[in-house]
């Protein structure tokens, strides 16, 4: 019984290391930048 609560004490220890690690690193949106298409409409 010990070894099974050893065992998800570590699962828990590095589930929250993993949550701490994804803080920091989560944030990894590309760089925008502005592109202008022209485009040809048709008036009668």
């Amino acid at each position: 019984m010990r070894y099974i609560f050893r065992f998800i004490l570590m699962l828990v220890a590095l589930a929250a290391l993993a949550v701490v690690g994804y803080a920091f690193v989560g944030d990894l949106s590309p760089e925008r930048s502005t592109t202008e298409t022209p485009v040809m409409l048709e008036v009668n």
